[in-house]
């Protein structure tokens, strides 16, 4: 954790307990309006670490597009990435067996897997930048004789 992030949760730990002691001394009435209140600075928080992670993704980015070189493989392909893939697309899973099974039997719990499935192969085929080519002949090494 960084000395910013660090810092952050102290503000925010401070804005909950603020939050919460008006809350006391206002009464229910209020709380509404300052559970609101508390949401948009959480929310304006986040909006600005999003926004300091996009730019500096982007000037990495840009720094290799400059140097001429590809981004590093585990930039765009990481373990967990396909793994948390994997776990949505089997959660998902259950809920439209689910209903595929249940508003059109065996047809509609096919067409569900289906999309489960072309949606996972599509996925495949994003990280995989070989997945529906063809292998490397010997000829085609990189390493030279």
């Amino acid at each position: 954790m960084t000395g910013r992030e660090a810092g952050g949760d102290a503000e925010l730990k401070k804005e909950l307990d603020a939050t919460l002691h008006a809350r006391r001394e206002l009464g229910e009435e209020y709380e509404s309006a300052l559970v609101d209140s508390f949401l948009e600075k959480v929310e304006q928080r986040l909006d600005g670490a999003v926004d300091r992670r996009v730019r500096r993704q982007l000037a990495e980015q840009q720094m290799v597009v400059a140097r001429g070189t590809r981004s590093p493989q585990g930039a765009t392909d990481s373990w967990g990435e396909r793994f948390g893939f994997g776990i949505v697309s089997l959660v998902l899973a259950v809920p439209l067996s689910a209903i595929g099974g249940g508003v059109a039997h065996l047809p509609g719990l096919l067409v569900a897997w289906a999309g489960i499935v072309g949606v996972n192969v599509v996925q495949a085929a994003r990280v995989t930048p070989n997945f529906f080519g063809r292998r490397r002949a010997k000829s085609d090494s990189d390493w030279e004789d």
